[in-house]
């Protein structure tokens, strides 16, 4: 399972900031920390409103284009970010929200390329990703199953094969509410045949991307902030370190007992079989020769006799020597 610690732009625009995040992240048990890399008059018209938790968290004031100027890094300092990175031995991401960017991050490496929910619906943004062949992620907020599917087609055609998509459930609200979640909407992203099903997390908390991953997620992406007070659009619907690193670790105990799925005996429970099961033992003394009867023989611990699923077998047969009250009884 692959667990991204979403930075996002959590760092306002300040490298140094970042380079914090990487190894909060790092530090947390995360397999990759996430940037969003866009130049925002490529991303953002001039008119294009905020959203309403945009509002609630940065004011009205600001156009949603000032305020992305604001808090976005320039492209240079990617390429120096993926470096930290690899010193601190965390993967690298960034989501690319226009072309330019898509060719700024090209040139990093990245093991994965992660399609945002806004750009779903974006067909020259599909097309120049596809066209890569590479590994994707993609985020379905805001997305019916129609235009997920013909998402994919688009990657598909690209030159992207299915097998080389994941695709993670989301619900595009800061923070989204719990019952907007929706979490049993990834089995019905699984019929479109892709590599996998992840999911993107918005909620408060970690309950959901817990659960998510007792459902089967080969992704988990959660946003995270160094501190939650800090001014800017996401760090009200983001973690903690502290909280960060539970989750982390929430999802690793998730991962290890989901298991194989096969139906055996835990070599850890083997020890208790003797002491748990119960077997035929004698109701009362049984004289040698006395015929066992349901009146003369019980079922009790331990577990190391006969079995009481031998019941009907060892009714009627004579005891071959005498038994004492509660010992394990032979035939």
């Amino acid at each position: 399972m692959i667990i991204i610690a979403e930075a996002g732009v959590n760092h306002n625009g300040n490298f140094e900031l970042a380079a914090k995040m990487i190894d909060a992240a790092a530090q947390a048990g995360a397999d990759y920390v996430k940037f969003q890399t866009a130049v925002p008059e490529r991303v953002i018209s001039s008119i294009a409103p905020k959203a309403e938790y945009q509002k609630e968290t940065t004011g009205s004031e600001q156009s949603q284009l000032e305020m992305c100027k604001a808090i976005h890094l320039p492209l240079a300092d990617y390429a120096r970010l993926a470096e930290l990175c690899r010193r601190r031995g965390i993967g690298f991401m960034s989501t690319p929200f226009d072309l330019e960017s898509i060719d700024c991050l090209a040139a990093l490496d990245m093991d994965y390329w992660k399609i945002p929910s806004g750009e779903i619906t974006n067909l020259p943004y599909l097309r120049k990703i596809g066209a890569r062949g590479e590994r994707v992620i993609m985020s379905t907020g805001m997305s019916t199953l129609d235009e997920v599917e013909e998402a994919v087609k688009v990657l598909e055609e690209s030159g992207t094969p299915r097998a080389n998509i994941i695709l993670l459930h989301c619900t595009t609200q800061y923070p989204t509410p719990y019952e907007d979640v929706n979490l049993r909407a990834m089995k019905a992203l699984e019929k479109l045949g892709c590599a996998g099903v992840g999911y993107s997390d918005h909620t408060c908390g970690i309950e959901v991307p817990v659960a998510a991953a007792a459902l089967g997620a080969v992704v988990i992406e959660k946003h995270f902030t160094l501190d939650k007070t800090l001014p800017g659009p996401d760090h009200r619907a983001s973690l903690d370190p502290a909280e960060l690193t539970e989750m982390v670790s929430a999802v690793r105990h998730i991962e290890m007992a989901l298991g194989s799925g096969e139906k055996v005996v835990a070599e850890t429970e083997r020890p208790n079989i003797e002491v748990a099961r119960k077997s035929i033992v004698a109701a009362r003394d049984i004289e040698q020769g006395e015929v066992f009867t349901e009146e003369n023989i019980t079922v009790k611990r331990p577990g190391s006799g006969i079995s009481p699923m031998q019941w009907d077998a060892v009714i009627g047969q004579r005891a071959k020597r005498a038994f004492a009250y509660d010992h394990l009884i032979e035939i």
